[in-house]
């Protein structure tokens, strides 16, 4: 996300980002509203083959009250739905350490699939990326006892809070 965040960038994101990524089946976005209110948004982009990378945020005063919860399960339904995306696989990615983007999506049954060793950039720097997975087929429940990531390495010093 551009820093500063400015009116061409958030003209770009409505108009080519969502209306664009509708109108051309690469991109479905979701904003979820609260009253009306914006409070964050939810969005599938399309990648080879049947799958799609799950993207989302929050607003701040919005946090902690089940809302990201409710529209990722109401987004995956519509990318496994046949009458939706119909989707084989849907992947996660966040920058290494940000165990709220992974508590989310483990909640919904994701699976830990890996670090990516400074596969990301954020504002020019270079930062580990973590990745997980979910199946059509996967249960739709927690894959394992606890949110933190099935690896212990010198790489990721973060514990869950």
């Amino acid at each position: 996300m551009p820093t500063p965040y400015r009116r061409e960038h958030a003209v770009w994101f409505v108009e080519e980002l969502v209306d664009g990524g509708w109108r051309e089946d690469r991109e479905r976005t979701w904003a979820v509203r609260v009253g009306g209110d914006l409070r964050g948004m939810v969005g599938l982009a399309r990648r080879p083959v049947r799958s799609a990378e799950v993207g989302y945020w929050m607003a701040p005063e919005a946090r902690g009250q089940g809302l990201l919860d409710r529209s990722l399960g109401l987004v995956l339904d519509h990318a496994f739905d046949p009458t939706g995306m119909d989707l084989d696989r849907v992947e996660w990615k966040a920058f290494g350490g940000n165990w709220r983007s992974w508590r989310a999506v483990w909640r919904h049954g994701f699976r830990f699939e890996g670090a990516l060793r400074l596969g990301g950039v954020q504002r020019d720097t270079r930062r580990d990326d973590w990745v997980g997975g979910l199946l059509r087929d996967d249960p739709a429940s927690r894959p394992g006892p606890g949110p933190a990531p099935p690896w212990r390495s010198r790489c990721h010093r973060h514990e869950p809070p």
